[in-house]
Order: structure tokens, then C-alpha cells, then sequence
């Protein structure tokens, strides 16, 4: 026999459902401009239906629903998606980081352009050809000394401009390394928040979009692997909730060492610190408990790249170093030719050999030292700059104002191959000036130009995984808005559905028993 008041309890489920129901799309749309936020929902299943199955049970035409059962609240959110986006955030990442070092190494060199290298040795040989036409003209000497120690000056902006720009690198490193570990400190945090409240059977929804935009943000600054864990000692967990995230930083090849560990067993998670070791302005190890680490991905795989770093073989590599030892051979070989053929000649009515155009230090004619910045310290000697009549156009001593043979030495180095030079040069130089200087800022060109053009492709990529994940997880206005008038309706229908309840038993209770009176 159904009990005379079964329906109230049907009706007052149906109120409870969807009354929990809308407070749920309350809280979605209070949070639709919140970042990270993932759209919740409630699982709705039947009540257990009446009778249940015995031999007891009461005679009734067939089981009659008992309502509407309010499951678990979840989010909405796909996870091959999650692992989508973080392995291409992370590609993001590095080449965002990788083209952004690039182009501002372009700026420096700002080639092809007035204030370039380029144009400002194309002045200083041509100084150099009217030398060899007015050799006794103080004016056209003059000329060669100020383009002179503007080719200098233009080696030390290059060489002092790229140093600056690879500690800003370095600091940003060091912010990087130190972002990673804040970030998994934060993670372990909220693990430990999401284990005091999963094994009670609930689901903290609101603390797995915090983990989960922590680990977003992380993925673009490393590859990461996330494993979530359930320990054994764990309560009684939902089998929807997620448990405790292990993390791994990715390299290359695949191998990974742990961030944040948890223990099988009793949940307990402890975060590993990364660290950067430097050595000699290179990175010399990347280490997360005392493990080396080599080949990772990322920002700080793209910084690492344009500051430098030590190679098996112990020798530098990267970017910037690269760029700033290809202008210090360029300076060295320069100025050492040039100073060798100007020491060959005479100045304006000397007698004595002339010394040196350029000054290069102390090591000067011992050959290419690869400890010394040459093109930092390059400068015209002073007494070039003081008394221009130094400059050695002339081949022979005395009274040889017109004699410009040793001018036109000079200014046959424009055309002259590495192979040629009388100075010791570097294994790996060359060509001329004006060939190895445009390879120079030729590979520089397709570095650029590389990095931005998968930069591009993976921004493209980066974009469509975070439409499709937000057109699963985020939330629509206007999708809320029809579900809040779907369970407005149906809590209301409910309340009408306690109301006819209340007129039935209305009727058996004051309409019956009272025939005859």
C-alpha cells in the first residue's frame, strides 16, 4: 500500500534538486569573468524506486518513482584538452621567449640602416680611398680618424648593448627558476587543502581550478607531466574526485625527474627545488635535487638558449654569446690587419714608422684571446685622434706628401680575404669583412625569423585548443540564463505539485467522515 503522503516527499526532493540546481548557476555566473574558472553543474539520478524487491513487498501495479536524487556538483572539464593546451602552452612558451631575445638582439644591430656597421664602414673606407687621393690634405685625415673611432664606437655600442641585454637574461632566469618553484610550493598547498576535504566524499571544485590554472601557468614555463594520485590511506573519496597532483618536469627526450612527489601510502607531497648553476656569465647545470637536468623546454629553455649555457663540451653556446664572440673575432681581425699595414707605413713628413690606428689592449700582436672583449675595448689611439698627421698613407720616411701607396693598402682591406691576413685569425673566420659581417647578421635573420614563425603557428595552435577547452569549461551567459529558467520552472512546478498534494489530503482529512450531517 503507498503511503497517503508518498508525493510529499517526491515534490520536496524535486524543490531540493533544483533549488541546489540553481544555486549552482548562480555560482557560474558570478564567476563567468573569472579566470580559470570552469563551469560546475549537478548530477541529477532517480530516487530508489518503491517497493523495493522482497517478498514482502506491498501488491502495487509496478515500482512508483520516489523523485529526483541530487548526486555530486562537478565540474565540466575534458581532459585531453588540459593535456592539449599544456604541452603547446609550453611550446608557447619557448618560442615566445626564444623571439623575443631575437628581436632584441635585431634592434641592436639595426641592420641594414644608417647607424649600422654596415653603412658605417662603407664611410670609413671610403675616407680612406679620398686618403689615398689627398694624402697631404689634414681635412681628409682628419676625416679617417672620426671614421675611425666611429667604427670603434660602433663595436662597443654593439658588444656593450648585447652584455646589458644578456644580464636583463640572466635576471630573468633567476626570476623564472624562482617563479617554478613558487608556483609548485603553491601547488603542494593546495594539494594539502584538497586532502582534507576529498576523503570526507565531497569535491572542491573551486580548489582544483586554482591547481589546475597553476599548472597551466607552469606549462608554459617548463614541460611538466601531471599524474594525480589517490592514495591508499584516503578515506572515502567520490570515484569522480581527482586526488593529489605529482608533478614532473619534461625533457626533451622524455625522461623526466619530480617537482612535487606524493607518497602512495599516505598522501604526504613534498616539492623539489630547481635550481640554476652559473659559471663563467653560462649556465653550467640546471639541477632539481642536486640531478642535472639537460635539453628541458619552455621559457626557460628559450632563455637559456639566448643567454648561453656550457655545452659536453665545456664550450659556450647560445644566442648572445655566440653574436658577442663573432663581433670580438670581427674587431680582432680588423684591427689587427689594419694596424699591421698602417705599421708598415709613414705619417705626413715622418721618419719614423708609424705605430698603431687601433688599440686593442695590452695583448696586441699576440694573437686572438678569446678572455678579451676586443669588440668592447677597440678604440682609435689618442694619438691618432690628437695629431692626424700620424696616419700612415705613405710607404716611404720624409718629404712624401703625395705618397699614398700605404693609403691604398689600407683601403684594399675592404676587399681582402681572411685567408690573406698577416695576422694570426681564428680557425673558423672567413671570407672578407663584408662577407663574414653579412653572415653574421644573415644567420641572425633566420634565427629571427624562425622564432617568429613558430611562434605564430603554435600562438594558432594555442588559440583553437583554448576555444575548443573554454567552449567545454567556460561558461555561457546565455546557456545559464536558459537553465536558470529551466530549474526556476521545474522548482516551481514542484512547489505547485506540494500544494495539489495539500488539497488531497485536505479532502480525506476534513472532506470525509461527515456524510449525513
Amino acid at each position: 500500500m503507498v503511503s497517503t503522503f508518498h508525493g510529499l516527499e517526491t515534490a520536496k526532493r524535486g524543490m531540493t534538486a533544483q533549488q541546489l540546481a540553481l544555486y549552482t548557476t548562480g555560482h557560474n555566473i558570478a564567476n563567468a569573468n573569472t579566470p580559470g574558472y570552469t563551469r560546475q553543474r549537478v548530477s541529477f539520478s532517480t530516487a530508489e524506486p518503491f517497493p523495493g524487491a522482497g517478498l514482502n513487498r506491498p501488491q502495487i501495479p509496478g515500482q512508483l518513482g520516489t523523485g529526483v536524487q541530487p548526486g555530486t556538483i562537478e565540474r565540466i572539464r575534458e581532459e585531453f584538452l588540459d593535456l592539449q593546451y599544456r604541452s603547446e602552452n609550453t611550446k608557447l612558451g619557448y618560442y615566445s621567449s626564444l623571439s623575443s631575445a631575437l628581436a632584441k638582439m635585431e634592434d641592436i644591430m639595426n641592420e641594414p640602416s644608417d647607424s649600422g656597421l654596415q653603412n658605417i664602414m662603407s664611410k670609413f673606407w671610403s675616407s680612406l680611398q679620398n686618403l689615398a687621393d689627398h694624402p697631404e690634405n689634414l681635412g681628409t685625415r682628419q676625416v679617417v680618424a672620426s671614421q675611425g673611432q666611429m667604427v670603434a664606437e660602433t663595436f662597443n655600442y654593439y658588444y656593450n648593448s648585447l652584455e646589458s641585454i644578456r644580464k636583463d637574461l640572466g635576471n630573468e632566469i633567476d626570476k623564472t627558476v624562482k617563479n617554478i618553484n613558487s608556483i609548485v610550493s603553491q601547488i603542494d598547498e593546495l594539494n594539502k587543502q584538497i586532502a582534507s576535504v576529498e576523503p570526507h566524499g565531497m569535491l572542491p571544485n573551486d580548489l582544483y581550478d586554482k591547481r589546475d590554472q597553476l599548472v597551466d601557468q607552469l606549462s608554459s614555463l617548463v614541460g611538466v607531466k601531471v599524474t594525480a594520485v589517490k592514495p591508499n590511506q584516503y578515506g572515502q573519496p567520490l570515484p569522480t574526485a581527482i586526488g593529489l597532483y605529482e608533478i614532473e618536469i619534461i625533457q626533451k627526450d622524455g625522461s623526466s625527474l619530480s617537482l612535487l612527489s606524493v607518497d602512495n601510502t599516505t598522501g604526504a607531497s613534498t616539492p623539489n627545488e630547481l635550481s640554476i648553476t652559473i659559471e663563467n656569465d653560462a649556465i653550467e647545470s640546471v639541477q632539481v635535487e642536486g640531478v642535472s637536468l639537460n635539453n628541458l623546454t619552455g621559457k626557460l629553455q628559450g632563455l637559456i638558449e639566448s643567454y648561453g649555457y656550457h655545452d659536453e663540451n665545456g664550450d659556450v653556446k647560445g644566442h648572445y654569446p655566440e653574436m658577442m664572440e663573432k663581433l670580438n673575432k670581427l674587431a680582432y681581425a680588423f684591427a689587427s690587419e689594419f694596424n699591421h699595414i698602417h705599421q708598415q707605413g709613414y705619417g705626413l713628413d715622418k721618419t719614423d714608422p708609424a705605430g698603431e690606428f687601433f688599440d686593442l689592449g695590452d695583448n696586441t700582436g699576440s694573437g686572438y684571446d678569446e678572455t678579451i672583449n676586443y669588440a668592447q675595448i677597440i678604440k682609435v689611439r689618442d694619438e691618432i685622434i690628437k695629431d692626424p698627421s700620424n696616419i700612415a698613407a705613405a710607404k716611404k720616411p720624409g718629404e712624401n706628401s703625395g705618397d699614398n701607396n700605404n693609403a691604398f693598402e689600407l683601403a684594399d682591406l675592404k676587399s681582402k680575404d681572411f685567408s690573406d691576413y698577416s695576422v694570426p685569425l681564428p680557425d673558423d673566420m672567413s671570407g672578407t669583412f663584408d662577407f663574414y659581417y653579412a653572415a653574421m647578421i644573415g644567420d641572425l635573420g633566420v634565427a629571427a625569423q624562425s622564432a617568429n614563425t613558430n611562434l605564430d603557428n603554435v600562438q594558432v595552435l594555442v588559440d583553437s585548443v583554448e576555444y575548443n577547452r573554454q567552449s567545454v569549461s567556460g561558461v555561457s551567459l546565455d546557456e545559464e540564463m536558459t537553465n536558470m529558467i529551466t530549474f526556476q520552472h521545474a522548482y516551481n512546478a514542484s512547489a505547485r505539485m506540494i500544494t495539489v498534494i495539500d488539497e488531497m489530503l485536505d479532502k480525506i482529512i476534513n472532506g470525509m467522515g461527515i456524510v449525513g450531517r
